[in-house]
């Protein structure tokens, strides 16, 4: 009878301890979670830095009067799209494979995304599988594309999107990041651009700049005398909502440009903060200065130009100095909006100001607060003993981005207009994009209008389309 207990109490131990003798064996190696960590947070960044879209949407309608709304939320749509597609086509490829001879310049591999994590040799420093590197590039490719279009709202043929967008997120954009992040020359160089103040940024803005000095400006927005005239936006919370979620969405931005789920995301997360609060100072500031207000719409642009200029940086700098970058950025942004504005450059955004200038200053900020803990990249900054090496650097960066983005996007742009033409015709304009390019308005019951006859009131579209204020 004991013998009879002493194996079944030995049987029922043994079947309680297979279980966790089973789980001992398929238990992940730390090497494993580590990597599962590493890919999560990847994709957590992707999905916030895709998630900014919202926040393009956001602030180009609150910017945009009521008739183009539909416009906006349909260009920002097929836009991510394209991207999406052009990028997994062949972007990625010229982005980040080997080139082989031709490596300095592009990439000449893995195209549909059909290579291995050897044929992606600009990004093997991190180990996250090849899917979560294409989903969080991708997104960044897609904001600067948005960057494009924030300086042609509410004038530009829809076609003109589509076709443009293929070219930039298929070629333009790929080569910019490959010198700078896929192992080209810029990279050889040592240039500094932790999250893309130069690749995103300055590349978004330098198109855009091409883009509307062959579209001009929107009627009505200069005089006869050739005053600049405010276009007010239609509203001012979703403008600023808009800016809130680009503003949540840049910490996927910046400590998601980790690739890797470390102690240093955090320390990137504090910079982007501290930035982003100084240039809503400087901004607001500046407002107060040169206009004796305090515009609510030069404090979201001062935000977007701050985080716009730590981006570079975010992980090569101190603390304080994030807070001077983004100050610097909100006060560089004012200056080049209102001197943008009074040369004859419609840009309803600021898109040129807060991207393009906060690219520029972000971009050379690393050459004078970069420390040499933090350098990963390059070298020290010339404000810690590094000499101006590191500012040549970034300056030549700088100057070759915005040279070949601009002009490329020049001749793009050119062909367009001497074939399909860039703008919709005059009274398209008068009467709102929603209407004659997507049948639809974003406010109907807003808009007195007899759509019965295919026409629309434009007097009541004008008058119906004016409210809200402009920062």
């Amino acid at each position: 009878m004991k013998r009879l207990a002493l194996i079944l109490s030995a049987s029922l131990l043994l079947v309680m301890a297979l279980p966790g003798m089973a789980f001992a064996q398929d238990a992940p190696s730390t090497a494993d979670l580590s990597l599962a960590m590493d890919t999560m947070w990847v994709l957590v960044a992707a999905v916030l830095v895709i998630f900014m879209q919202a926040g393009f949407a956001m602030l180009e309608v609150g910017f945009s009067r009521m008739k183009n709304v539909g416009s906006v939320v349909a260009k920002i749509l097929v836009n991510l799209a394209i991207a999406g597609l052009m990028f997994w086509a062949v972007g990625f490829a010229f982005a980040f494979s080997d080139g082989g001879s031709l490596q300095r310049f592009i990439g000449l591999g893995g195209f549909f995304l059909t290579g291995n994590e050897a044929t992606y040799s600009g990004l093997s420093w991190t180990q996250v599988p090849i899917s979560a590197k294409f989903v969080f590039q991708v997104a960044f490719v897609a904001v600067s594309l948005a960057i494009v279009w924030g300086t042609m709202l509410e004038r530009t043929k829809f076609a003109v999107y589509v076709i443009f967008a293929v070219v930039f997120a298929g070629l333009i954009y790929p080569l910019v990041a490959h010198w700078v992040w896929g192992g080209g020359w810029l990279s050889e160089l040592g240039k500094q651009d932790f999250a893309g103040s130069t690749v995103v940024h300055l590349s978004g803005a330098a198109a855009a700049l091409a883009g509307t000095l062959l579209l001009g400006p929107r009627l009505g927005k200069y005089d006869d005398e050739g005053r600049p005239v405010t276009i007010p936006g239609h509203n001012m919370p979703l403008a600023v909502l808009g800016v809130l979620i680009l503003w949540v969405g840049w910490y996927g931005f910046n400590a998601g440009s980790t690739m890797a789920a470390t102690t240093q995301i955090a320390d990137v997360a504090l910079t982007t903060t501290l930035a982003a609060c100084g240039g809503v100072i400087g901004a607001m500031g500046m407002s107060y200065i040169y206009r004796k207000n305090v515009d609510v719409g030069m404090g979201g642009n001062g935000a977007i130009a701050a985080l716009v200029g730590i981006t570079a940086s975010c992980a090569f700098v101190a603390p304080w100095a994030a807070v001077i970058i983004g100050l610097i950025a909100g006060v560089i942004m004012y200056i080049t909006l209102i001197f943008v504005d009074k040369i004859g450059v419609d840009d309803p955004l600021g898109a040129i100001a807060a991207h393009g200038m906060g690219g520029v200053w972000g971009t050379l900020s690393t050459g004078f607060f970069a420390t040499p803990e933090l350098a990963t990249v390059g070298q020290p900054g010339l404000f810690y003993g590094g000499g101006f090496t590191q500012l040549g650097v970034q300056a030549l960066g700088i100057i070759s981005v915005f040279a070949f983005v601009f002009l490329s996007s020049l001749l793009v742009f050119a062909v367009l207009k001497a074939t399909i033409g860039l703008r919709v015709k005059p009274e398209f304009e008068l009467d709102g994009l929603d209407l004659h390019e997507h049948g639809v308005y974003g406010y109907p019951d807003l808009v007195a209008t007899d759509y019965q006859n295919g026409s629309a009131s434009r007097q009541g579209v004008v008058s119906g389309s004016s409210t809200g204020s402009r920062g």
